[in-house]
């Protein structure tokens, strides 16, 4: 995949605000200190193309980008909303779920995760969410800089342990190294490609062992991650939306 063109359009603070067209949608989503910002700006080869911000959770509006033939949807952090009231905070959750429940031409969501932890609680309610709503989505985790490439493989097992979903569904990359973009590419590429959703899976959201064996998972061996030996590397911190 070559990009050819890519600009930002517009952000939108609610309903009367979200593009309607027939190109389709794809979403980036995740905490808001997962790096969304830097994510966009490795993906489009453009480190002004989205703002990054060191204080997490500034990010309040659904931001669109024209990327070749279809939308880059850049959706609000979730997870922290640090300095935001409690209305804040309920206003974010309903633009996202209005964006959701009102657009058509979403095609897939990109869920990015700190490969450096497991996933975590909001992680998991958002992957409910989505298999919810039957909509496509696949994992990226990012910052695999901040690992030894020993462990890459294992804390990846790990995330799709945790989230309940395919080890060939998930992959590592980093904005900082840059690697892992050719992957990405890859991944775009598959999506606008194919017409319709792979496989559509239902999940009862009264299913109580669902719920019981997510979070178990969420929670196993996040000691080992607390003690993990994270090694030194030189250069600029990654700036983290």
């Amino acid at each position: 995949m070559k990009i050819k063109k890519c600009e930002f359009i517009k952000s939108a603070a609610g309903f009367d605000g979200f593009i309607v067209s027939d190109l389709p949608q794809i979403v980036v989503s995740g905490k808001s200190n997962v790096g969304k910002s830097s994510f966009i700006n490795f993906l489009t080869n453009n480190s002004k193309m989205a703002k990054t911000s060191n204080t997490p959770g500034r990010t309040r509006l659904v931001n669109y980008f024209h990327i070749n033939d279809f939308f880059l949807v850049d959706l609000p952090g979730y997870g922290f909303a640090k300095g935001g009231s409690k209305r804040e905070v309920a206003s974010w959750g309903k633009l996202m779920e209005d964006y959701f429940e009102q657009c058509e031409q979403i095609k897939h969501v990109i869920m990015l995760v700190d490969i450096r932890h497991l996933p975590s609680k909001e992680d998991i309610l958002f992957v409910k969410f989505l298999y919810s709503y039957r909509i496509p989505f696949s994992v990226v985790a990012t910052k695999s800089d901040k690992i030894s490439k020993t462990a890459i493989h294992k804390h990846l097992q790990d995330i799709s342990n945790a989230l309940k979903i395919g080890f060939d569904n998930i992959f590592a990359i980093s904005s900082y190294r840059k690697v892992g973009l050719e992957k990405v590419f890859d991944l775009i590429e598959t999506i606008l490609a194919t017409p319709d959703p792979v496989e559509e899976v239902y999940i009862d959201e009264d299913d109580e062992d669902y719920d019981e064996n997510l979070e178990n998972n969420a929670n196993e061996n996040q000691d080992d991650y607390d003690n993990e030996e994270i090694p030194e590397y030189r250069g600029e911190l990654e700036i983290n939306q």
